[in-house]
């Protein structure tokens, strides 16, 4: 079995791209799903679920927290949240370099035990030096575990399909509809803490790790079979002339621009048709709750019809039509309630290309990385789409403050995901040899 296990990884990487494709399994509940998947599966689901709602239970509310509590300027608070982007995601191919070396477990333990001291530091921070200490634990505690988890994920969910029982993006859509959840129930527990006070808040976000932690000292073995630890050196340079890799790193990063837009254009847009921003929470729980009930048949339905390249494919366009939507209602200058529904038709479509993308990006990953690296590319997937998520961020602020005319920007935006098609591998390549 361990054998099995072990050879599974490469033999489907192996594969051509015209093999044939194996029998369609039966259409299959939400439950009947959940009772297929291995207990290290389960686990590990359950554990991004935790990890979303300890973290959402603080994070949302850590701006306001900053520039009231504690006085810090404006610009110092945005200092202070960048810090926290870059500590966590920039440096998740860090993260994955670590997992592949030294395992699974050590790394998401080490992640567990910075995160709850990150948070217990943040409630009882109170100078701007503490502040900006506690915000990089927090951020590179998350470098550590999510690379490891998700990783693991991508792996587990290659040998599921391996094994028979289906596509591979099923295992990771239900990834990522446990990730939606916490990170919808995380602030509603976090607006009841705050009742009491912010340290309150941060100690029930701490407390949320130190049952993650348990749980894996407990249920997450020592050694994971068919996991192999890389001790060579040389992967980064091989990642970096994977050309194909890079590609859907970068098409994958147009998608989380445009995901981006829900807190850079779409606000101001609410604030133009409203008057206010008081919506924007209405549209935001839309996107949660479209993503808790629909990521599952969307992903079982793209399964049974599409590839991972015309998932990608569909996807972006479906975003980019959202942006369009935006674009063509701009020149008529509707408020109030009809001024809202091309921000909400612009939800909606965002929010079905990224239950098309997410998935099959992370299932596309382990087809193209390098045998025993699969940590270090997951992790690079990140790094390098939250770059150009950095730049284009930078570059998307300056377009919205041009004074150009209404619909200008919001088709820029449109183009970009409809662009990044054109990125996308073609065919699906052999894995890399080691080293």
């Amino acid at each position: 079995m361990t054998d099995r296990i072990s050879r599974a990884l490469p033999r489907r990487t192996a594969r051509p791209s015209k093999a044939p494709r194996s029998p369609r399994p039966p259409r299959e509940s939400t439950w009947r799903l959940w009772k297929d998947l291995s207990p290290l599966l389960r686990l590990l689901i359950l554990t991004q679920l935790a990890f979303n709602i300890g973290f959402y239970a603080v994070l949302p509310f850590l701006a306001e927290h900053l520039g009231t509590a504690i006085g810090m300027a404006g610009w110092l608070v945005g200092f202070v949240l960048g810090l926290r982007t870059f500590s966590q995601q920039g440096l998740f191919v860090v993260g994955g370099w670590l997992v592949d070396r030294w395992g699974v477990r050590p790394v998401v333990l080490s992640g567990c035990v910075l995160r709850i001291a990150g948070f217990v530091w943040l409630g009882y921070a109170a100078a701007t030096w503490a502040v900006i200490g506690a915000v990089l634990v927090i951020g590179f505690a998350a470098a550590l575990f999510s690379p490891a988890v998700e990783s693991e994920v991508a792996r587990q969910a290659v040998v599921w399909e391996e094994d028979g029982h289906g596509p591979r993006t099923r295992v990771l859509a239900l990834f990522s509809v446990a990730g939606q959840a916490g990170a919808f129930v995380g602030p509603l527990l976090g607006a009841l803490l705050l009742a009491v006070d912010f340290r309150t808040a941060c100690l029930a976000g701490a407390a949320v790790f130190v049952l993650v932690l348990a749980g894996h000292l407990w249920l997450m073995p020592q050694h994971i079979p068919g996991r192999v630890r890389v001790r060579q050196r040389g992967g980064v340079r091989v990642l970096l002339r994977n050309r194909r890799f890079l590609a859907l790193c970068c098409a994958y990063g147009t998608y989380l621009l445009a995901y981006n837009q829900l807190y850079l254009a779409l606000p101001d847009e609410v604030q133009r048709a409203a008057g206010s921003q008081a919506p924007l929470s209405w549209l935001f729980a839309l996107s949660s709750v479209l993503v808790v009930f629909a990521q599952l048949p969307v992903t079982r339905w793209a399964g049974d019809r599409l590839d991972l390249r015309r998932s990608m494919t569909a996807g972006l366009l479906l975003i980019a039509s959202g942006f369009a939507v935006v674009a063509a209602a701009r020149p008529a200058g509707w408020t109030g309630a009809a001024g809202l529904l091309p921000a909400a038709g612009f939800v909606v479509l965002l929010t079905v290309g990224q239950m098309l993308v997410v998935p099959a990006a992370r299932a596309w990953v382990p087809d193209l990385a390098e045998e025993g690296r699969l940590g270090l590319y997951m992790g690079a997937l990140s790094s390098v789409s939250g770059l150009i998520v950095l730049v284009g961020s930078a570059a998307t602020g300056s377009l919205l403050d041009l004074g150009l005319p209404a619909a200008v920007p919001w088709l820029a935006l449109a183009a970009v995901p409809a662009l990044a098609v054109a990125l996308l591998p073609r065919r699906e390549e052999r894995a890399l040899p080691a080293g």
